[in-house]
């Protein structure tokens, strides 16, 4: 079983990013596809614990019912940001990592390199062409 967990969207670019990313560095991660199994209001919770982040930082806007559902509105709790995530999965921003060095919201792509126990075994590009690692596997300079 892997050390490494990976919240992962298969049609967002990003999470694909992350994920080959981890897989560069020798990992198989458990893969958690949230919008087939979301995450329980206790692991969200525990989630955003770790990252030290607000609930609020975790939605995802682009793309969701953020808007319709009036999430801007700073007076909601995070109970009530908790009850919309759990009727929409999609608002949760993607992808989160566990590793035994930290959970990350990995926006950009390029974060995931920050927690991943072993190093790249070699070149890394992104989708788009970009390249994220050299073929030494260090983090290239863009």
């Amino acid at each position: 079983m892997s050390d490494i967990t990976i919240w992962h969207n298969p049609a967002c670019g990003t999470s694909r990013n992350v994920l080959g990313l981890i897989r560069n560095s020798g990992a198989e991660p458990r893969v958690v596809e949230y919008l087939k199994t979301p995450p329980s209001r206790a692991d969200i919770l525990d989630a955003v614990g770790r990252m030290g982040i607000p609930l609020r930082a975790l939605l995802r806007e682009k793309g969701t019912p953020f808007a319709e559902l009036g999430l801007g509105d700073p007076a909601l709790t995070d109970d009530q940001l908790l009850d919309a995530i759990a009727a929409h999965p999609i608002l949760i921003n993607r992808p989160v990592v566990f590793t035994p060095l930290g959970v990350r919201l990995c926006r950009p792509s390029e974060t995931v390199l920050d927690i991943l126990p072993e190093p790249q075994r070699g070149a890394f590009a992104k989708e788009d062409g970009a390249p994220v690692v050299d073929a030494a596997g260090r983090r290239s300079s863009g």
